[in-house]
């Protein structure tokens, strides 16, 4: 592990960029069969960069872990959420059924129906509710779609202000381009591409470092603030973030401030009360590494509850017996 406060060095036009490090590896019977590669950052209480591992400088894709940015451009843009709502809006939710009432409700209330949600049909997010969900005879819906929370949201906002509920989704869309705004703002510097993300919503690359202070952001923020106002939102109904058996929440509910949200592609980010914040992505978009490298880190950050060894256990099965681990090596 190192330690960096400036960006690294830009390669030379054609360079083989260098491979990042290991976070964690893969055993199964006392033999390393696999790897995980990522990079991570650390930031201190003050929001400087404390620890680094692999290139936390270099843009990605956040994916869902930008949705407390998109959750607070609602806000600004003058839509009043607030409690379980707020929350949602800012969910990757697991598809259980108090998510579906309330998104559900929050689109009738502002006059809208799923039907009116851009997000491509899909099963439930959380592989228990979507067993379930198929062995009662439904089919791939766009209110399963994980990001319809954050959907409602953004319809509601439309109606709120009058702006065209049909084009809410293209980038030029009012509502966008404030996203852009609060994301740029919260992260501490320019996004560096746009693209679309797995629900059909404009998606705003950010370093990991940006990433990282943009929920030490959301977590010192003023209260009454847009960003305060979602922090304290997703911190009081953790299981509207997510569900109720994901990491997620378990941090949020057992580690009181924190603020926590994973992205697709194995990307997490985590603020702490105190400001200490944390993000990474491992490489390979494998989210089966997410849990031992995040125990790890909030390690690092010197985290210590029980919760921090249950998102780190990640056991592998052969036939029906735990031969092996998949564990941080950071």
């Amino acid at each position: 592990m190192t330690s960096s406060a400036a960006p690294s060095a830009i390669s030379e036009p054609g360079a083989v960029p260098p491979v990042p490090p290991v976070l964690a590896e893969v055993v199964r019977s006392g033999f390393v069969e696999g790897h995980h590669r990522g990079s991570l950052v650390l930031l201190d209480a003050d929001g400087g960069v404390e620890r680094t591992l692999g290139d936390p400088y270099a843009p990605v894709f956040p994916r869902s872990s930008n949705k407390p940015m998109q959750a607070a451009a609602v806000l600004r843009a003058g839509l009043d959420l607030s409690g379980e709502r707020l929350a949602l809006a800012a969910a990757s939710h697991s598809g259980e059924g108090f998510h579906l009432d309330l998104v559900r409700t929050m689109l009738a209330e502002h006059g809208f129906g799923p039907e009116d949600l851009q997000t491509p049909p899909d099963l439930p997010l959380d592989p228990v509710e979507a067993e379930a969900y198929l062995a009662a005879g439904h089919v791939r819906e766009r209110l399963t779609m994980n990001c319809s929370g954050k959907h409602a949201a953004m319809l509601a906002v439309c109606a709120r202000n009058g702006w065209d509920p049909a084009t809410y989704l293209d980038p030029d869309h009012p509502l966008q381009r404030l996203v852009h705004q609060v994301v740029e703002e919260a992260a501490g510097e320019r996004i560096a591409a746009v693209g679309t993300d797995g629900c059909g919503a404009p998606l705003m690359a950010l370093s990991l470092v940006g990433l990282a202070r943009a929920f030490r952001t959301f977590v010192t923020a003023a209260p009454g603030t847009a960003e305060r106002r979602v922090a304290d939102a997703m911190r009081a109904h953790p299981e509207y973030v997510a569900g109720t058996r994901r990491p997620d929440t378990w941090l949020m509910r057992e580690v009181p401030g924190t603020l926590s949200k994973m992205g697709a592609e194995a990307v997490q980010a985590v603020a702490l009360a105190d400001g200490r914040a944390l993000a990474f992505k491992i490489d390979d978009g494998a989210g089966r590494a997410l849990g031992p490298v995040l125990a790890r880190a909030l390690g690092l950050l010197g985290v210590d509850a029980p919760v921090v060894a249950r998102i780190g256990r990640a056991p592998l099965m052969g036939g029906a017996a735990e031969v092996g681990e998949i564990r941080a090596v950071f």
